[in-house]
């Protein structure tokens, strides 16, 4: 008897459940896992941004834009080489793949941040507003830290 009447209690709070977690965007499905803002000596006007980026969600989303408070700009690039010589190219977004990783680094996809509006300072946090394809926006929080001194150090635990 007593359970006849807790089952619609427990259907209700189901349904709620459902409810909330619909309501979050596919978005809560995209996690920065690791990222820094590159430190530049004071009279650099220019920094780049890299950072980790988990798609765990069954669609894939574009990254295709960023803005931050810290610069002017900030524009995806990509390092292409040309006639053996590695040149930045300005692009229009970067792919992340439905369950894969977008990995932005100094020797691959990284965003620039140009005309910063003053130095930063080391152990600063940056805070960049990412913009997807789908409409979704995120704001990430980016330390500021030195290159690494070696970067095939840095980067043994990046290669695919």
């Amino acid at each position: 008897m007593e359970f006849k009447t807790l089952k619609p209690i427990f259907k209700q709070m189901f349904n709620c459940v459902a409810l909330s977690c619909a309501s979050f965007s596919v978005f809560a499905s995209v996690v920065m896992t690791e990222g820094h803002v590159r430190a530049m000596p004071d009279t650099v006007p220019n920094t780049a941004a890299y950072f980790t980026l988990e798609n765990h969600s069954d669609k894939a989303v574009r990254l295709i834009g960023v803005t931050t408070d810290v610069a002017n700009e900030a524009q995806l690039h990509t390092m292409i080489q040309e006639q053996g010589m590695v040149k930045m190219r300005h692009v229009e977004g970067f792919d992340i793949p439905s369950h894969g990783t977008l990995t932005l680094m100094p020797s691959g996809e990284h965003v620039m941040l140009i005309g910063l509006k003053a130095p930063l300072a080391l152990d600063q946090q940056v805070k960049l507003q990412l913009q997807f394809n789908d409409g979704e926006n995120m704001t990430i929080t980016l330390p500021v830290a030195k290159q690494a001194e070696n970067a095939a150090e840095h980067e043994h635990h990046h290669h695919h």
